[in-house]
Order: structure tokens, then C-alpha cells, then sequence
């Protein structure tokens, strides 16, 4: 799991300066709005739209935000019509790309993405061509300083998680994507505070590069993980736990 630990680590530390533009809370708001649409404005009900509330929480939306934009899902106020997009790429030194996007215009997302790719050292794959590397699963974080390892892993599997393992400077609770939200609040009424939350996709084996397409590959993910219309970025690339791209510039 190294390489997605250190990608989460990174998306967690950019999404905080994105909060600070209102970047992430966007995100969130898209995905509450096509949540609501898709399953309805029950909260309890629509498993989907409870994960995207918890995390919008946790982001510490307004309450007032995450109401608007389950009303605009389910049409009670205006919104805008968004449509789940999921673009299959390779990277430099073939690394897989799965891009997760909500566009209100595919051509414009279509055109970003592939212009992104293709600047970086990128190109588009056909549907399925990395997608089967990938599992759907919940992903929560929690500093190590916390409690022990074995409290970590005893809380957690009773909660519902299925595995817990040590990443560096945190723990990370790994959860079906069905369970994630039951197993996020449980924890929090255990009295633990997550550092991040999210449903991700974890590569079932990473891949190793030379440090130079190391970096080529994560500068890249990153500028795809920055465009307006991507909700989430997922890569096998095995990034090493004190790599840093501005090495290889």
C-alpha cells in the first residue's frame, strides 16, 4: 500500500490549501448534488449521499452548503445537471491513471484531461486497460501518536474495518466501500479523530520507476488531480516515503 499512502498523504496536504480556495469544498458539493439525484435525499437511506455528508463534515462544510446542494439533487432548487465520467490513462513510464470526474460538460472535461495527459508525457487508454488493477475501498487515516498499534487495530476491526496497517507517521484503516461510513463514525465515537477520509481506489500491486519518471508521473497526477472537473485521481505508482519531485526537476 506504500504508493497510495504516500499519494493520500499528499492529496490530504493539497486539499487543506484547496479548502482555503474553496477548491475542495466544490468537490464536495458535487458530489452531494449527484448523490441526491441518483438515490435520493434521505440521508439514511442513500448509503452514497451519507458518505458524502460524513466527508463534507469532516471538511467542515456549513450546514446551510451541504442542505442546498442535496436540495438541488433531488430538484427542489435549481442545480446544475452534472454526469460521472471515469477516464482510463497511462503516465510516464506506463504507470496506470484512473480519473474519476462530475462535468456539467463532457467535451470540456475531455478535452482538459487529454490535453493534461499529453503535455506530461501521458495518453489516454481504452475503457478497462488499468481499471481491473483497482479496488474500490474506503480508506480513513489517524496520526499514530493516537494509541498503539494493536488499540489501532482492535478498535478498528470492531468497527467493521477490514485490515489497519502503519504508514509512516499514521495509521490507515482500510474498510469496504459499504462499510466506510459505519466504520468512520464508529471510530469517531471511539474518541479517534481521522486525519483523512475517502473512497479511493487501491492499486492490488504498485509499480516502481526510475526517481526522474517517479516524478514526471506525480507531477502529472497532480495537474490531473487539480483540473475543476476531477473529483478524485487514483495511480499504481510506488512513490518511496521520503521522495520529493522538486529533486529532479
Amino acid at each position: 500500500m506504500s504508493g497510495h499512502s504516500k499519494w493520500a498523504t499528499i492529496r490530504h496536504k493539497k486539499g487543506a490549501q484547496d479548502a482555503k480556495r474553496g477548491k475542495i469544498f466544490t468537490k464536495l458539493i458535487k458530489e452531494i448534488t449527484v448523490s441526491a439525484k441518483l438515490g435520493g435525499g434521505d440521508i439514511e437511506a442513500n448509503p452514497r449521499l451519507r458518505t458524502a455528508v460524513l466527508k463534507a463534515k469532516t471538511e467542515n462544510m456549513p450546514k446551510d452548503n451541504i442542505e442546498r446542494a442535496i436540495k438541488k439533487g433531488t430538484g427542489d432548487l435549481e442545480g446544475v445537471d452534472y454526469v460521472e465520467l471515469t477516464y482510463e490513462a497511462y503516465g510516464p513510464g506506463g504507470v496506470a491513471i484512473l480519473i474519476d470526474a462530475l462535468t456539467d460538460n463532457k467535451n470540456r472535461t475531455a478535452a482538459d484531461v487529454r490535453s493534461m495527459l499529453t503535455k506530461n508525457g501521458g495518453n489516454l487508454g481504452e475503457t478497462g486497460c488499468v481499471s481491473y488493477l483497482f479496488q474500490r475501498k474506503g480508506i480513513i487515516t489517524f496520526p499514530a501518536d493516537t494509541c498503539s498499534e494493536d488499540e489501532m487495530f482492535e478498535a478498528a476491526l470492531e468497527s467493521g474495518a477490514e485490515d489497519v496497517s502503519t504508514q509512516g507517521d499514521e495509521y490507515e484503516v482500510i474498510t469496504a466501500v459499504e462499510e466506510f461510513a459505519d466504520v468512520l463514525e464508529a471510530l469517531q465515537a471511539k474518541g479517534f479523530k481521522e486525519n483523512s477520509s475517502e473512497i479511493t481506489r487501491i492499486p492490488d500491486v504498485n509499480i516502481s520507476l526510475e526517481p526522474d519518471k517517479t516524478a514526471k508521473a506525480l507531477r502529472l497526477i497532480e495537474k490531473i488531480d487539480d483540473l475543476d472537473d476531477v473529483q478524485s485521481v487514483s495511480t499504481n505508482l510506488d512513490i518511496p516515503d521520503d521522495f520529493n519531485p522538486d529533486d529532479y526537476l
